[in-house]
């Protein structure tokens, strides 16, 4: 099963299973990472010269609070994880909220509110970017992939055109540089 190929990249990574502790400890509702951190773990084991926390841009954590859709709420989750771990560059964003501002900051029309974790991790990127992970009360490690997990692990780089247009996805891969970073990542737009 690949989401078993997936959890013995993240066990092998006491820096990761720190992040999710430390995730779940916060108390967030419906709290995940997600995004360039697992890519970069998984990518940079199988195609680089392994995983190095320090090169991560940031932790993308979600959540999911209906109650307050505020900015203020992001922030003051990210505080929450800092002051519980400093170290990591944590980027908490209540995907409830996404569609009070998604289009103003990306363009695009209206965008139609989350109501899950799936959901909203669905509409990442890339499909090997658009998975997410988190610890459950018994240690166990919870996968979310809605597109599945063979573009993250099988190295290919593919944009997800639920939201991103090509554009969008020419700068993406030009900021991102994936054949560069981890050679033998394959690019298929």
């Amino acid at each position: 099963m690949r989401e078993d190929e997936l959890r013995d990249f993240v066990r092998r990574s006491p820096w990761l299973i720190r992040a999710l502790d430390t995730v779940r400890d916060s108390a967030l509702p419906d709290a995940w990472i997600g995004a360039g951190t697992i890519r970069d773990l998984v990518w940079a084991e199988r195609y680089g010269n392994g995983f190095d926390p320090s090169s991560v841009r940031d932790v993308d954590v979600v959540f999911l609070d209906p109650t307050d859709l505020s900015r203020d709420n992001d922030n003051r989750a990210t505080q929450r994880l800092v002051a519980a771990w400093p170290e990591p560059p944590w980027e908490a964003k209540n995907q409830a909220a996404v569609h009070t501002w998604y289009p103003a900051k990306f363009g695009g029309g209206p965008v139609s509110p989350l109501r899950s974790i799936a959901e909203a991790v669905a509409t990442w990127p890339e499909y090997a970017t658009a998975v997410a992970i988190r610890l459950d009360a018994h240690d166990h490690i919870a996968v979310c992939a809605p597109h599945g997990l063979d573009d993250l692990l099988d190295g290919i780089w593919r944009p997800n055109p639920t939201r991103v247009t090509p554009e969008n996805s020419r700068q993406r891969l030009a900021r991102h540089r994936p054949t560069e970073r981890w050679p033998g990542i394959r690019v298929i737009i």
